[in-house]
């Protein structure tokens, strides 16, 4: 919702939501089941193939089995949680086991994710559970522990040791989260890694990155950052595919460390990367025997090694680490930038809002017919430092689109552009973004969850337009605003951000809505005086006046004065003279007659008005209008 949360990011006090569609917490589902004796079997996330598959079939014979059934003395974690406990199994999710890795090195992040009050041998009902950021709130999950085997071993993500559990339960419950353990195929590291810190993200490309990215790397790792590191690949069949020097392309790498060495007299940059797979490491320079090493004071050398085998975690010299690899990715519990070392205080504004097809799903830039659609938000900047700029960091997340999968559905190409807002505007239109060019956008418009950029921008008010790549293309979205100290942001139309009177007009615009759906199209103009909702508004009209429902002359002039001024909107906006106009044009033509609706509203309306091509015709049109003429005039008289 819109707003203003100046805590952490990550605040280990904020309560993780229920989420079990009975609504009961994991204490309540535990304490019955202890009660009744019984282990736990989760209605939510059965044990069956349509949670591990929504698009093929289960290609081997699965048995879904207790860790009570595959061992003698399971362990919910043994001897503490670390980056060796995470191994791949069959699903391609290297993505989210590089971001778990991670997560071990961050031990307060862990036990939020991973809540220490659940065990094998003490209260154990088959229940357990987990805590994930998901936008914007921190939600509680329950699974039970029914794991999916093939001839009693683990085949999703498992620990090294046989007989810990924790790993594969949380890969579980991150699968339920998303509705499949098939949705968490392919993905970014940075995804997992904000939902379990609810921080935010930056990613470096290692071929065009700045001249200190090895400093910044190291700074991410002392302030608790998680970082990621991948190979790009040029086209699927090399997905997955291992180089002769031990790295895999198109695949997730989590980075556990960075250090500086001194070897034959000289600093030595090295980065530690670890492979999900437990296995396959990089050969080359600084591998694990490799004669590097020798050179290298005995302790220093005992200290970064640490007994290293082949456990798929290897260190590598920054500069082949560069040559290799091309993207950095790195989840800050703060927006304070690695690049320098003041931190800043900061606060963080939510918003959300829809892409609507027909409504507000305009397209970027390159559409400018249908661009200023678009959802705006307005923000207002006031708290510069000493060069006169604000500092904000803005990050636009599309919502649900791992669970809309199994619907044919995928992320969109997502991206934002931020304008100088003109004064007194509260949603500008077409010329506006013909004729202004942006003060700052985003790099590029990319097919992943989020998008987020930092700028530094003069104080002021600014104009925040996020959108899909092409137009009628539908999503939720979540944006993200961090500015130092201060930021106000007004939202123009804010459905989320309603003042008194837009409560009470969406009060209103409810109890319309089931007679608005059965309402009959005109005819042609001369008919629309007998129509039932013009019928109504020629009764509000009177009844504003005397309340004997009579309709007097004066009376009559007033509603055809408004009648006639409709009529000639529409034949403003109906260009081709078709006798429709486009859906995407409602809102100038609703505005030009008085009428400003918040998003909401008006994507409602759009829903209900507009045929399969996005266009109104007359009859709908002044149907449209004659409706929100009477809720505006209902309301003024309740007020």
């Amino acid at each position: 919702k819109g707003g203003t949360d100046r805590s952490l990011i990550c605040n280990p006090v904020t309560v993780a939501e229920n989420t079990q569609s009975d609504g009961k917490s994991f204490e309540q589902l535990r304490h019955e089941c202890l009660m009744k004796g019984v282990l736990f079997e989760d209605p939510d996330f059965p044990a069956k193939d349509s949670s591990l598959f929504f698009s093929e079939k289960v290609p081997v014979q699965i048995e879904w089995k207790r860790p009570t059934e595959i061992c003698k003395n399971p362990k919910f974690i043994l001897d503490g949680a670390d980056r060796t406990d995470i191994c791949q199994g069959q699903l391609g999710d290297c993505w989210l086991l590089a971001a778990v890795a991670s997560l071990t090195m961050k031990k307060e992040a862990l036990a939020r994710v991973v809540p220490p009050d659940q065990e094998f041998d003490q209260r154990y009902a088959g229940i357990f559970h987990f805590q994930f950021w998901n936008h914007n709130k921190w939600l509680d999950v329950v699974v039970d522990d029914r794991l999916p085997t093939v001839r009693n071993q683990l085949i999703m993500l498992h620990s090294a040791s046989s007989n810990e559990f924790w790993s594969a339960l949380l890969e579980k419950a991150y699968a339920k989260l998303n509705g499949s353990y098939e949705a968490l195929k392919g993905g970014s590291t940075m995804e997992a890694m904000e939902d379990f810190t609810g921080g935010v993200g930056e990613m470096y490309e290692t071929k065009a990155a700045p001249g200190d990215l090895f400093n910044i790397m190291k700074k991410a790792l002392d302030r608790g950052s998680m970082m990621g590191c991948s190979i790009d690949i040029s086209s699927s069949a090399e997905s997955e595919a291992k180089t002769s020097t031990g790295l895999v392309k198109g695949h997730a790498y989590s980075i556990t460390g960075v250090e500086e060495v001194n070897a034959r007299g000289q600093k030595v940059k090295l980065v530690r990367i670890r492979n999900p797979w437990g296995q396959v490491e990089w050969n080359g320079a600084w591998s694990d025997n490799s004669r590097e090493w020798n050179y290298v004071d005995s302790a220093e050398k005992t200290r970064i090694l640490q007994n290293s085998a082949d456990d798929g975690e290897f260190w590598m010299e920054f500069e082949d680490f560069k040559r290799n690899y091309d993207k950095v990715e790195i989840c800050n519990m703060s927006p304070d930038s690695l690049t320098e070392d003041t931190k800043h205080q900061w606060a963080v504004n939510v918003f959300e809002g829809n892409w609507i097809r027909g409504s507000t799903a305009g397209g970027c830039r390159n559409y400018i017919d249908t661009f200023w659609t678009n959802p705006q938000f307005k923000l207002l900047l006031n708290d510069a430092d000493g060069d006169n700029t604000c500092s904000v960091v803005i990050a636009l997340m599309q919502k649900n689109r791992r669970k809309l999968r199994k619907e044919g559905l995928d992320l969109e190409t997502i991206g934002f552009a931020v304008y100088e807002a003109p004064e007194g505007e509260d949603h500008v239109g077409k010329d506006f973004f013909r004729y202004n060019a942006s003060k700052a956008r985003s790099r590029t418009y990319i097919n992943m969850r989020e998008v987020a950029e930092r700028f530094t921008l003069p104080p002021g008010h600014y104009l925040l337009v996020p959108t899909t790549f092409q137009p009628h293309h539908e999503a939720d979205f979540l944006i993200r605003v961090f500015s130092e100290t201060k930021a106000e942001p007004p939202m123009p139309s804010p459905p989320e951000e309603e003042t008194k009177e837009e409560k009470g007009l969406r009060r209103l615009f409810e109890q319309l809505a089931g007679s608005c759906l059965q309402h009959p199209s005109f005819v042609q103009i001369s008919s629309v005086f007998i129509r039932a909702s013009l019928s109504s508004f020629f009764l509000d009209t009177v009844n504003q006046v005397d309340n004997t429902g009579k309709i007097e002359f004066q009376e009559f002039k007033v509603f055809w004065e408004k009648m006639k001024k409709w009529i000639m909107l529409f034949l403003s906006f109906d260009t081709d003279r078709s006798g429709k106009m486009s859906s995407y044009e409602l809102r100038g033509a609703l505005k030009a007659a008085g009428m400003q609706l918040n998003n909401q509203l008006l994507q409602l309306v759009g829903l209900r008005f507009a045929d399969e091509n996005y266009e109104i015709d007359f009859d709908d049109y002044l149907t449209c209008i004659v409706r929100l003429e009477n809720m505006f005039s209902m309301y003024k008289r309740l007020c």
